[in-house]
């Protein structure tokens, strides 16, 4: 399969030479993402919002990737203010609390002074086993042609 890139349309992506995610067979790797709203290039200074935007932006590119958060197997979280990490927790819990993927919490600065969290996640996304060349003309086969085939097959049967 070959390489994948996700964009979220942010003119960070291209300016820094880097993309949202990379698709790579059934791994999706995220880059680190912050809560920053691509749409109004717009962050809010409440935490939780932040967070719930974080989740928002990594759900919309795993989408894109064919895949979602439950496919989520590791988690970095990255908080510039240790003070801030009690009130993002419960957050986390919501979403990540019956996926558990392995985690690390890191404190330490962030390029934007605004931003108060920014996650990175890979993921494992399940990819359907190749599909034979005869296997998929079968699938696509016209009905006609189908019945010519299951009627050829009934006579080589009767011989």
């Amino acid at each position: 399969m070959a390489r994948k890139l996700i964009s979220s349309g942010s003119s960070f992506e291209k300016a820094a030479g880097y993309s949202r995610a990379v698709v790579d067979g059934e791994w999706v790797f995220m880059s680190g993402t912050t809560g920053f709203d691509y749409a109004k290039m717009a962050i809010s200074d409440d935490l939780a919002e932040q967070v719930h935007q974080v989740f928002r932006n990594i759900s919309a590119a795993l989408a894109q990737a064919g895949s979602s958060l439950r496919d989520v197997v590791r988690a970095n979280y990255i908080v510039p203010n240790l003070a801030d990490w009690p009130s993002i927790v419960p957050i986390l819990g919501q979403h990540f609390g019956e996926i558990r993927p392995a985690s690390t919490a890191i404190v330490a600065g962030l390029v934007d002074p605004r931003m108060r969290i920014e996650i990175e996640v890979t993921a494992r996304r399940a990819v359907r086993p190749p599909v034979s060349a005869a296997a998929q003309r079968r699938r696509t086969a016209k009905p006609k042609a189908k019945k010519k085939a299951a009627k050829r097959a009934a006579k080589k049967g009767r011989r």
